[in-house]
């Protein structure tokens, strides 16, 4: 049964950081792609960043790309997102996610199968 445990959220001042963590179990982590997404008070669920693999290969979202920076710890079935230069708008619940192909994590909701309970960043102006 896969488990995902997200943690690392708190409540932070504009131009601030946080680091989330991502602690997987019950499947091979290292074989499949990761995705993290976030919700904000109001708004739907927005995609915000994937890796597949090793840490060579990742993408982001514009609206934080330069800012964000995900990275995964295979040897300890982890997965991280360094916020930085956060901005109020970066205020959301935060999620880790499974995708359902291994080779994927899009953009899309649908394209994963299992979430973690969320971590929950604040970031005040």
């Amino acid at each position: 049964q896969v488990h995902l445990v997200e943690s690392g959220g708190g409540s932070v001042q504009a131009g601030g950081s946080l680091r989330l963590s991502c602690a997987a179990s019950g499947y091979t982590y290292s074989s499949y792609c990761m995705g993290w997404l976030r919700q904000a008070p109001g708004k739907g669920l927005e995609w915000v960043a994937r890796i597949c693999y090793d840490n060579s290969v990742t993408h982001y979202a514009e609206r934080v790309k330069g800012r964000f920076t995900i990275s995964r710890d295979n040897t300890k079935n982890t997965l991280f997102l360094q916020l930085n230069s956060l901005k109020s708008e970066d205020t959301a619940m935060y999620y880790c996610a499974h995708p359902i192909s291994r080779s994927s994590a899009s953009t899309s909701r649908s394209d994963y199968d299992y979430w973690g309970q969320g971590t929950q960043v604040t970031v005040s102006s």
